[in-house]
């Protein structure tokens, strides 16, 4: 069961979000109008997830959302779409303009759900080391995971970087080995490139620099899922 707060000064727009949560059946919400009160039980209770208006009697969404405790899952509501941008740069998990649908909200939860989990699988260490076996040249070959610099497609094919200069070379997809690898801790960041997530040393949403000293490019399709894993893994190698 999710925990949630949603802050808003309409108190419409409060009774919506807490009809979706209702329909959702997994998320515990509570409400408030006034906005100082409800940022007081934010702290107080430490939820899950917060809904927060940004503008409310003169009071700022946004700086509100710069003061929630460490974790706490972020998700912007409101009507004025131009403050879309300085949301996610508070790294909310996505902007809700008004009015939206219970489908458009569903979409903001799911991604809610998925960085929690994500953020459980890093918290729980998932330090295991590991190993994925691929079929090289007509026989079966152990890769540890831990060797792994980064997995390139090389057209019918996925070639596997490791850490000492060799590869190994497979007939496999990319597609393949991203469903073979865990979750989580590879990131698929375009087309041709899986990379291990705790080797990133740098990145922006078009490129990533590896601790093995090689910069990848991000492609446009995989930027928005690749930057939030990486958010996720900075907030939880704080916690």
């Amino acid at each position: 069961m999710i925990t949630a707060i949603a802050i808003d000064d309409e108190p419409l727009a409060l009774d919506i979000i807490d009809s979706f949560c209702r329909r959702d059946g997994d998320i515990s919400l509570t409400v408030y109008s006034d906005p100082v009160v409800g940022m007081e039980a934010v702290h107080r209770e430490c939820p899950d997830l917060v809904f927060l208006d940004i503008e409310m009697n003169g009071i700022s969404g946004i700086e509100a959302a710069k003061a929630l405790p460490e974790g706490t899952f972020l998700i912007f509501t409101t009507a004025y779409a131009q403050f879309a941008l300085d949301g996610f740069e508070l790294n909310a998990v996505d902007f809700l303009h008004k009015p939206f649908s219970y489908q458009r909200f569903v979409t903001a939860v799911r991604k809610m759900r998925e960085l929690s989990r994500l953020r459980s699988m890093a918290m729980a260490g998932d330090r295991d080391g590991g190993e994925i076996t691929v079929k090289s040249e007509y026989r079966n070959v152990n890769v540890p995971l831990s060797r792994i610099r980064y997995i390139e497609a090389m057209d019918n094919y996925s070639k596997i970087l490791l850490s000492d200069g060799s590869q190994v070379l497979t007939q496999m997809s990319l597609k393949e080995m991203s469903e073979m690898l865990p979750s989580g801790k590879f990131i698929r960041i375009h087309r041709s490139f899986i990379i291990p997530s705790d080797k990133v040393s740098g990145y922006s949403g078009r490129a990533v620099s590896l601790s093995c000293g090689v910069t990848l490019p991000v492609g446009r399709v995989y930027s928005s899922d690749f930057l939030s894993c990486m958010k996720v893994r900075e907030v939880s190698v704080r916690l």
